[in-house]
Order: structure tokens, then C-alpha cells, then sequence
């Protein structure tokens, strides 16, 4: 088991853009990596469902979801269609060692197209939940950060009171 560093929040190389990772089949450390240093957090931080290659240094576009229902790898993501519904989420990550929620706009349905890591092309639509955690994923394989969307610096909470308000 492999547990890489996590990149804070003014680390350069989160702004970033990746590049598609072109041999799949061949980066079984990298993506075991990626998955190992997800599985880590979740049980270390009690929150999170998924990780960016970026966050830990690999810059590729790929991202680890470890769900309830389900575990996979989205690789050279690339959203298709964005809805024009919008929803306010409360949003954190690993990057900011999820020490403050921000309320911040996402869209509230989106269809993305990736490959999964044996290399199949994947065409699926995420709701909800689901879809503001796919677009953040997705932001930091394009040099994004959650707080880039932020438009009102009274919306950022720190964890213990959005627990205590939200959890």
C-alpha cells in the first residue's frame, strides 16, 4: 500500500492542467496509488468520496470514486453536457485538508464521457450529489479549485460547525 502526500492549497502545481493519460493499461502503480491514498483519507478524515491524480502530484486526468455502491476510475473525463439547473452545495477537499466547507453553485446534472481503467469508453449522467463531486474531480484535472467558484466569502464555514449545522 502506497499513500501519497496530498498538495495544499497554495501548491503551484494544483493549477495546473493535466494531461490524458494515453497507456492505461500500463499505469496500474499510479492508479493504485491514487486508490490507496483515497481509501487512506476516508478512513483517516471520515469524509470524502473521491480523489484528482493532481492532488497527490501525478499529473494525468484520471480520478479515483471509492462510493457506497461502487468503486472505479474516471480516466480523460470530459464532461458532454452541463444542465442549466444549478444547485448550492457545500463543498471541501482534500486539498484544503478539508478544514472549512464552502457554499458554492455546481450544475445540477451533467453527462460525462471517460474510459475505465481496462481501457472501455464510458458514456454516464450524474444527478445531484454525484454530479457537484464529478465537476470538482474534474476542476482539478483542469487546474481548478473549488474556491474558484466561491462568490461570497461569507459562505466558507470551517468542518466542526458545518458538521454541527449540516451532519
Amino acid at each position: 500500500m502506497t499513500v501519497k502526500d496530498v498538495l495544499l492549497l497554495g501548491n503551484p502545481k494544483l493549477r495546473e492542467k493535466s494531461s490524458d493519460l494515453k497507456k492505461v493499461r500500463e499505469q496500474g502503480r499510479n492508479l493504485d496509488d491514487l486508490s490507496d491514498t483515497l481509501l487512506y483519507l476516508q478512513k483517516v478524515k471520515q469524509i470524502g468520496r473521491a480523489i484528482a491524480a493532481p492532488q497527490i502530484g501525478w499529473m494525468k486526468k484520471v480520478i479515483f470514486y471509492n462510493l457506497p455502491e461502487r468503486a472505479f476510475f474516471m480516466i480523460n473525463p470530459k464532461i458532454l453536457i452541463k444542465s442549466e439547473e444549478m444547485i448550492d452545495v457545500w463543498d471541501s477537499c482534500f486539498c484544503f485538508d478539508v478544514a472549512f466547507f464552502i457554499e458554492i453553485k455546481r450544475h445540477k446534472k451533467v453527462k460525462v464521457k471517460y474510459l475505465d481503467k481496462d481501457g472501455n469508453k464510458i458514456v454516464e449522467d450524474y444527478n445531484g450529489d454525484l454530479s457537484e463531486l464529478v465537476q470538482h474531480e474534474i476542476d482539478h484535472l483542469n487546474g481548478v479549485l473549488a474556491t474558484d467558484h466561491l462568490e461570497d466569502t461569507n459562505k466558507i464555514i470551517m468542518r466542526d460547525e458545518w458538521e454541527r449545522r449540516f451532519k
